[in-house]
């Protein structure tokens, strides 16, 4: 990344920099998502599920420096597919949530080998979602220079930074609410119950977004 990171100049990143902290810092999917895991697995499960659509983000970087970003974008229909696959997804982990078992105690989702499948789910959140390949494509254009390098490079460049900031910022908010989870106590059920209407919202919120 520190080589990719010199091709910005200073004015990009003071301008760049401020900008997408502002936008990361604002509650969007990425946010809700991590705090729904965050509720119900507990602090761990929180930043696993921001470090996943932080992943999920840079994936959406490549496309858009590789050019793919704008042909999706180019055809609704392909939108209008990912869009639906996305809630469709929020919705199983809505079920899952509902119907999920109340022994499961916090430290056994907190376990490395069960991260992995909450980062997993939280890369595919973000990856189902079309939101994130619009959003690329007009913001982070704004900010590449015509004496610069060629724009893909700055794309990825920015788009790592944006991403590297993003992931930062929404693991803190899965942190929270996995401790805010854990204040209300070892109601397992109830925290199930909560992120399972979050997972819901989030799927409606984005059936209903086309």
């Amino acid at each position: 990344m520190p080589d990719i990171l010199t091709f910005l100049t200073l004015p990009q990143l003071m301008t760049f920099v401020p900008a997408g902290l502002v936008l990361n810092l604002i509650p969007g999917s990425d946010v809700l998502t991590a705090t729904a895991f965050g509720i119900k697995g507990g602090p761990r499960a929180g930043m696993a599920s921001g470090l996943g659509t932080g992943l999920g983000s840079l994936f959406h970087v490549i496309l858009a420096a590789l050019g793919v970003a704008a042909l999706i974008a180019a055809h609704p229909v392909a939108l209008d597919a990912i869009r639906w696959l996305g809630a469709a997804y929020l919705a199983w982990l809505a079920f899952k949530s509902f119907t999920a078992k109340s022994g499961t105690t916090e430290a056994e989702v907190g376990r490395a080998d069960r991260l992995w499948p909450i980062i997993a789910r939280g890369a595919l959140t973000n990856i189902l979602n079309p939101k994130p390949i619009l959003f690329i494509l007009a913001f982070l254009p704004q900010f590449i220079t015509s004496d610069g390098p060629s724009a893909a490079q700055q794309i990825l460049a920015l788009g790592l930074l944006f991403c590297t900031t993003g992931t930062l910022v929404t693991m803190g908010y899965g942190l929270l609410a996995g401790l805010a989870g854990r204040s209300i106590g070892n109601r397992m059920s109830l925290l199930n119950r909560l992120a399972g209407l979050m997972f819901g919202a989030l799927a409606l919120r984005l059936a209903t977004s086309g």
